[in-house]
């Protein structure tokens, strides 16, 4: 049925609060979580209608799509939506780096394991194949693969509160991993340059455990108050906690297409429509809630079509 695939990464560049709803615990407005691992996401829908808000014509200054278009590669409005299908379909994003605080240089982009094995088998089924290899092993329990001492602090790999022992056994794959990800994920414009620089040397595949609970607990929880609009003052029992994944994350989302289930000039095949999405010229996109306070903006990197 998809007749052609492709990638799309997105950067986090302000704090990205993509809801699940009143929680339960001790933060009232948590984020979308996968329910096996506790990774953070965003759920596909909530990818794809940034995506068409960000590209309807009758809103967007620079008209990247016709009106045309943007219903054969989206699908109708509301109203006729029982008439077809849009053509582009979209996968949950996922988390692929994690910035966690460190004592040594500023923060490190944190992974493991298991989730660079995903998303390896995530890009082989969409006909990509990174070019570089799984470590070797696991890393141990309190210890790190690192690439160089950057993230060194006294000979430990310190992030938050927690002491890591750093293994250079895979410096090499470590920076392979980093190099990739600096020239395929990371956004290529100019005000990038330094991010794909530093990043071989600041990434840190931790424990899967490890990796877990700082998913978890180390995201970003923000307090917030609703103020009295005649008094200017704090008005009683209305304060919340809202949970957003912090900037410098990033996530990558599948992207796929079938063939046009609406005739429309110029998209004939998935593959013409899927490369009209990848050459957009969209180098940010705001995801998520909070929109009118400056939260959720992403910058967006979009892979080559398969």
């Amino acid at each position: 049925m998809f007749e052609a695939r492709s990638i799309l990464y997105l950067y986090v560049e302000h704090p990205l609060h993509a809801g699940s709803g009143r929680g339960l615990g001790a933060v009232d407005l948590p984020i979308q979580r996968e329910r096996t691992t506790g990774y953070p996401m965003v759920q596909a829908s909530g990818v794809k209608g940034c995506l068409r808000d960000e590209t309807d014509p009758a809103r967007d200054p620079k008209k990247r799509l016709t009106e045309d278009e943007w219903l054969t590669i989206f699908g109708p409005k509301t109203g006729e939506a029982s008439e077809y299908a849009g053509s582009l379909s979209t996968g949950d994003a996922r988390l692929l780096l994690f910035p966690v605080r460190s004592l040594a240089g500023v923060f490190a982009w944190t992974t493991s394991q298991e989730v660079l094995a995903r998303f390896k088998r995530e890009a082989a089924n969409l006909g990509f194949s990174p070019s570089w290899d799984l470590p070797h092993a696991v890393p141990g329990a309190e210890q790190a693969y690192v690439n160089g001492d950057t993230l060194l602090a006294g000979g430990r790999v310190v992030l938050e509160e927690f002491s890591f022992a750093p293994d250079s056994s895979q410096a090499s794959l470590v920076a392979k991993i980093g190099e990739w990800l600096a020239a395929n994920a990371l956004p290529a414009s100019a005000e990038y340059q330094y991010y794909r620089q530093v990043l071989p040397f600041r990434l840190c595949i931790l424990p899967d455990d490890d990796f877990r609970d700082f998913v978890l607990y180390a995201t970003e929880v923000q307090t917030h108050i609703k103020i009295e609009p005649e008094t200017k003052t704090v008005k009683s029992g209305a304060l919340w906690t809202e949970e957003s994944l912090p900037l410098d994350s990033l996530l990558y989302v599948p992207l796929l297409a079938t063939p046009p289930r609406k005739p429309s000039a110029g998209l004939a095949d998935a593959r013409t429509i899927l490369q009209k999405v990848v050459t957009l010229d969209l180098p940010r996109a705001n995801l998520g809630g909070d929109e009118t306070t400056g939260q959720g903006m992403v910058a967006l990197r979009f892979g080559g079509v398969a």
